[in-house]
């Protein structure tokens, strides 16, 4: 018997079932803590797992007297919040398929998505949610009920209902169909559909990956296979839960047991950390990058020159620390001296508890994840997409080997093509896009998913991501180069940069926009006594001096044809509403390109 065949062969049928069995196991343990409180210090509120049980069976028998019927499609269009996680078990519950929309998509594209789809329900966060389609015809049939959340400033009627009123609809059903909700998980197989996820759109419209309940059943027994977190772990989860990383963390706890505090608000993140004090959390790389600019901008004088002192006692430990070498002599010395000066004030700003984080959805940075570990906090690399469910692969915290994904889930396949391109299979692999056959026929091949990037499978069985096989480009010398590598170069070694595209396709050289971190940049000012808006402040010859010096430093982790010769510092950030980036926030490069290409043009001779 395979190690696939093996974890199938007792493993839930469906999320449903995955739920019921986790009551079963731990009914009283906690599941889920949420924030009460806007402003100020928070109060968190815990429910068990039984409780949190109790909540989705009322909200699945209110979708199903509301008609709900088998994979029907429910939308969710809400920032990561308790009810988001609770409606879609529910929707698991009652057999019916979650779409998932982004919160800050524009209306055009969330119409697009639920139409698309073939939505019938649709669940708002609020009244800026809803405004996005209350008023769209080709929806007004399609969507034939609406389930708000936050109901302030909302009209309800027959068609727009409250997320309580569904609950209330949800007794009444059940007292008159008491076996309907486990007769909808009983009909529920290992190929219903579970989930719609729109991929971001990069180049193009969004398309659907069609997510069986195999997916998530599969991440969640695979996962806990390889014995990654505790049970009684604790996470702080804010990823946004329309993100396929986010789903994924959902069916790992229900296959764990541990415990979530679930806040989305990503300006609340160091606050809610320090009232928790998570065991471990999930990020994207600028989280992290976000955290170590803080920290390299915040010191000054003596203090500055201390925290240089302890990063490098740290970096001269890592490669003991990592062989699990125990530290001997003065170096021992000075690393304890380091962890009360520095790191642990460090640690307690992420909680006082964290023995890890993983990081997704992106390539996180060699540099950045050295630097955390330099100070005893230790970041693993997560690897998947959307077609993926998500985690394809992880670093195991009990052995890391920094700068990999680790090496695949049990039970999925990898391999590396011809042309250096990474190819997955496995249950976790979607069965394709929805209603695109042309472009599901060309990312998949005999059942092996092309997922863009260009790996390397290392004789222990690690992968290593180089590039992203779209976006390399190729400079007039012919030296190809990797935008993600440049970009982590500059994001990681200038902390002021939040986002940052590289440009040189058949140029001479590398030349890179950047946008400057609004937070960082305002500190900066308020430093010097400066005044003015974010425009002006990006465009004083001060800061392009101070960014010029730090370019200097990125530059000199990259090869010489990597370099950026010259940058150009723009006067606003990239947004949605721009069309900047998509809406879980990736750089749109063509769009980018082309509406800047006087910006770009500018930075070469004119004959370039």
């Amino acid at each position: 018997m395979s190690i696939r065949e093996e974890l199938l062969a007792d493993a839930p049928q469906n999320v449903g079932e995955m739920l019921r069995n986790r009551v079963e196991k731990t009914p009283d343990k906690p599941a889920f803590m949420y924030p009460d409180g806007a402003a100020g210090v928070n109060t968190w509120t815990t429910l068990t797992w039984r409780e949190t049980n109790d909540n989705v069976d009322r909200l699945a028998a209110g979708l199903l007297a509301r008609g709900l019927e088998y994979e029907d499609r429910v939308a969710i269009c809400s920032t990561t919040r308790v009810e988001w996680i609770f409606m879609d078990l529910a929707i698991a519950v009652a057999a019916g398929a979650t779409t998932t929309v982004y919160p800050n998509t524009g209306a055009e594209e969330v119409d697009y998505i639920l139409a698309d789809s073939g939505s019938k329900v649709l669940i708002a966060e609020d009244a800026k949610q809803l405004a996005k389609v209350i008023d769209e015809p080709q929806l007004t049939e399609q969507i034939h009920t609406i389930v708000v959340i936050d109901t302030s400033g909302v009209t309800l009627d027959d068609r727009v209902i409250s997320y309580q009123k569904l609950m209330e609809l949800g007794d009444a059903y059940v007292a008159e169909h008491p076996d309907a909700l486990e007769k909808s998980i009983a009909s529920t197989t290992r190929d219903t559909l579970s989930t719609l996820i729109y991929t971001s759109g990069t180049t193009g419209r969004p398309k659907g990956v069609r997510l069986n309940h195999i997916s998530w059943v599969y991440e969640g027994v695979a996962t806990r296979y390889l014995d990654l977190i505790e049970e009684d772990a604790l996470q702080y989860l804010w990823l946004p839960l329309s993100h396929v990383f986010g789903k994924a963390l959902i069916a790992c706890q229900l296959s764990y047991g541990f415990a979530s505090a679930v806040d989305g608000r990503i300006d609340h993140i160091v606050q809610g950390l320090g009232e928790v004090h998570p065991t471990f959390m999930c990020g994207a790389p600028r989280i992290f990058e976000k955290v170590r600019g803080a920290v390299l901008t915040g010191n000054k004088g003596l203090k500055a020159k201390i925290a240089r002192w302890a990063f490098s006692v740290g970096y001269d430990t890592i490669d003991d620390r990592l062989a699990g070498r125990e530290l001997k002599g003065p170096l021992a010395v000075k690393y304890k001296i380091a962890e009360k000066l520095v790191y642990s004030k460090l640690k307690e700003k992420l909680g006082g508890r964290m023995k890890f984080m993983i990081s997704g959805s992106a390539k996180l940075s060699p540099q950045v994840q050295k630097w955390f570990y330099a100070a005893g906090i230790l970041i693993v690399e997560g690897y998947g997409s959307t077609e993926t469910s998500a985690i394809a692969g992880v670093d195991l915290p009990e052995n890391p080997q920094l700068g990999t994904i680790g090496k695949p889930l049990p039970g999925v396949e990898a391999k590396i093509a011809d042309d250096g391109e990474l190819l997955l299979r496995g249950p976790i692999v979607t069965p394709g896009y929805h209603n695109l056959p042309e472009q599901t026929a060309e990312a998949f091949t005999d059942g092996w998913y092309h997922t863009g990037d260009i790996g390397q499978i290392l004789p222990s069985g690690q992968i290593k991501i180089t590039d992203r096989k779209k976006d390399l480009f190729k400079t007039s010398g012919g030296k190809y180069v990797a935008p993600q590598k440049v970009e982590g170069a500059i994001q990681a070694n200038i902390p002021y940069v939040a986002q940052s595209i590289a440009v040189g396709d058949d140029r001479k050289y590398v030349s890179a926009l950047v946008v400057l971190d609004p937070a960082l940049l305002q500190k900066w000012a308020d430093k010097r006594g400066i005044t003015g808006s974010y425009a002006e402040l990006s465009q004083r010859p001060e800061i392009r001096e101070s960014i010029e010096k730090w370019m200097e430093r990125a530059n000199s982790k990259l090869e010489r044809w990597e370099t950026v010769k010259k940058f150009t510092i723009l006067d606003h950030e990239l947004t949605v509403e721009n069309a900047g980036v998509t809406a879980n926030m990736k750089i749109r490069r063509n769009v980018v390109a082309e509406k800047y290409s006087d910006l770009v043009n500018a930075m070469y001779p004119q004959e370039d």
